[in-house]
């Protein structure tokens, strides 16, 4: 039983990046006949920033924002009467939202220099 299920998600995998780089090589091709500047599948390559730099970025703003989350919520319940179940996760999964989205934006203004 292990077996067919492996096979399934190996096959579905394979599916779809067969699906995917079949479709992008048609389209290629029916543009390529109609006479379009083959420099348009370069676009998306011109200008970003490095794949480290993003991750990075958005590692470290997660941690900072998961230890500030657990700060928060340390502050929370030794301050307030909240209940500590529900404080710790609520913050921490907020910061470290909060950390995510800052993360994006700064992405984008490295996209732009």
């Amino acid at each position: 039983m292990e077996v067919i299920i492996i096979g399934i998600i190996f096959g579905s995998i394979f599916s779809v990046f067969y699906l995917y780089f079949s479709t992008r090589n048609k389209e290629r091709l029916a543009l390529i006949e109609k006479g379009v500047d083959a420099s348009i599948f370069m676009r998306g390559k011109q200008q970003t920033a490095p794949i480290w730099k993003v991750l990075i970025l958005n590692f470290a703003l997660l941690l900072m924002g998961i230890g500030i989350g657990v700060f928060i919520a340390s502050l929370l319940d030794n301050l307030t009467t909240l209940d500590e179940e529900a404080v710790y996760p609520a913050t921490i999964f907020f910061m470290a939202g909060l950390g995510l989205f800052l993360g994006f934006n700064m992405t984008k203004n490295l996209d732009k220099e």
